[in-house]
Formats: C-alpha cells, sequence, structure tokens
C-alpha cells in the first residue's frame, strides 16, 4: 500500500490584541511616519476588502488551481487618476499563487498568470478601501475609524504625533 503524504501549507497563526497592536505601533514609528512626510499626506494605514470580494478571490483562485495567496505591499503613482485620493498611498494586493518544490527542498510560492482570449495577465485583486482617506467618515449608522491603538510618535525638532 502506498501512502501519499499531503503537505501542510498553514503558516500563519491567531494572534492576540496585544501582538496587532503591537506590530501597528512598529509600522508607525518606524514606516508611517516617514512615508507620510515623503509623500506630503498621511500615507495609509489600513485597507478593507468586504468578505463576499475576498471569498469571490479566493474561489477564482481556486478555480484555477491555487492554494495561497499573497499580499504585496505597493503604492500608487503620485498621479494616479482613477481614485485621485489615492494618489501615492500604499495598498495591498491580493495575489493567488500555487505553491511548488524547489531546488534543495524550498517551498515556492508561485503567482498564478491566466489567459482569457490572447491576454495573460496575473490572477489578482486591488482597490482595498484605503484608510486614510476612506477612515473616519460617517458610513451610514456606523462610523468607520482606526481601532486599533492609539500612537505617540516622536518627530524630533517638529514635537510630537498622536496617530
Amino acid at each position: 500500500m502506498i501512502t501519499i503524504e499531503k503537505k501542510t501549507l498553514s503558516v500563519g497563526k491567531y494572534v492576540s490584541t496585544q501582538h496587532v497592536d503591537t506590530v501597528i505601533r512598529n509600522y508607525k514609528q518606524e514606516r508611517w511616519i516617514q512615508n507620510s512626510e515623503r509623500i506630503g499626506k498621511e500615507d495609509s494605514l489600513s485597507g478593507w476588502w468586504s468578505i463576499e470580494e475576498m471569498e469571490e478571490f479566493l474561489e477564482k483562485a481556486k478555480m484555477y488551481g491555487g492554494d495561497g495567496i499573497k499580499f504585496y505591499f505597493g503604492a500608487y503613482s503620485h498621479d494616479y487618476a482613477e481614485k485621485p485620493e489615492y494618489a501615492g498611498r500604499q495598498t495591498l494586493v491580493m495575489v493567488a499563487t500555487k505553491q511548488k518544490d524547489g531546488a534543495a527542498g524550498t517551498t515556492l510560492n508561485k503567482d498564478i498568470y491566466i489567459t482569457e482570449g490572447n491576454n495573460t495577465n496575473i490572477l489578482a485583486y486591488n482597490m482595498v478601501r484605503l484608510c486614510p482617506p476612506s477612515c473616519g467618515k460617517s458610513t451610514g449608522t456606523d462610523i468607520e475609524s482606526p481601532e486599533i491603538g492609539v500612537t505617540i510618535v516622536d518627530n524630533g525638532e517638529n514635537g510630537f504625533m498622536v496617530i
């Protein structure tokens, strides 16, 4: 009898509120403030997709043999016309992947490309709702706001900033 062993694809884990607060605080202090100064406005701190959008993307990824998703950090160009309020801000892009064995026992998560008609494109999803600029605005009965932690950033000669 032949036994086929399936590799586990799990790499993440559930984390505590303290962990989330810590990594966000670190990001704000070590990267966000510099990004914001460089682009001349507050950079995005988070992005949001609906569960329905994510489920649809996951189903399409599975349809094309995907077994994982990469989240790429990106930034819109400074003259981004489709959504001018996003110009210069960072974003997230979801890309469907398929795990492959690489050389010397390594594991690779290869981006999936699909051909539709005469076009071949990466299987990816973007246009996450960015905060800022889309946080703190009324959305019906709820107020959208960054709910995780408050961080005090020392700006040296420019004083302190609460974010």
